[in-house]
């Protein structure tokens, strides 16, 4: 028999999360569902280059939604996961800067940046967010654990999971993220 006590707490969960415009208007689940539609649809329509970031799970996040927002949302997406670059970046610059340096050459005003830390906390990420940030670019976020973190109040729009685990944060960080390219998909079909 299937343990539904997990499935409850997931659900109340994602029934909990917060989806922000700035640091201080939320939005309500489907009007912020909403607002990330219209976000990703402008970055679309405009080809801006599209990043995903994160570390741990997050990075595999970050990397699958690479592939889908390109594959099946028709979106210019570049990942930044290449082993070399990575390893290059951390070697010479230091962990921090594995997403900062490699964005300092290759974002241009008018992109978005999406950055997944469940712990909001990670210094190679909010490294990453300021230096889009002083290029021009657009920024989401995705985080959990403490309301008070970093990164969410670094986010243009800021999704916020109100769970201190990672497994619940990061796949309801997915669950979003894919509902968004799947509505995309749905909307404008896949052009390959």
């Amino acid at each position: 028999m299937m343990n539904s006590a997990y499935i409850r707490e997931f659900m109340s969960v994602l029934k909990h999360t917060k989806i922000y415009v700035g640091t201080n208007i939320e939005l309500d689940y489907e009007a912020g569902i909403d607002k990330l539609m219209e976000c990703f649809t402008k970055h679309k329509e405009l080809r801006s280059q599209i990043f995903f970031i994160g570390n741990g799970g997050s990075s595999a996040i970050a990397s699958h939604m690479t592939a889908d927002f390109m594959k099946n949302g028709g979106m210019n997406t570049y990942s930044l996961y290449d082993n070399a670059v990575i390893t290059c970046m951390g070697n010479d610059y230091g962990y921090d800067s594995i997403f900062s340096r490699p964005l300092g050459f290759l974002a241009k005003e008018g992109d978005l940046l999406v950055a997944i830390s469940s712990s909001g906390n990670s210094a190679n990420i909010c490294k990453a967010i300021e230096a889009a940030k002083g290029k021009g670019v657009e920024i989401i976020t995705f985080t959990a654990f403490r309301p008070d973190n970093k990164v969410k109040q670094m986010g243009d729009i800021s999704v916020y999971v109100p769970v201190e685990k990672y497994g619940m944060a990061e796949s309801i960080h997915n669950l979003i993220l894919q509902q968004v390219v799947d509505t995309i998909m749905e909307r404008d079909g896949v052009k390959l």
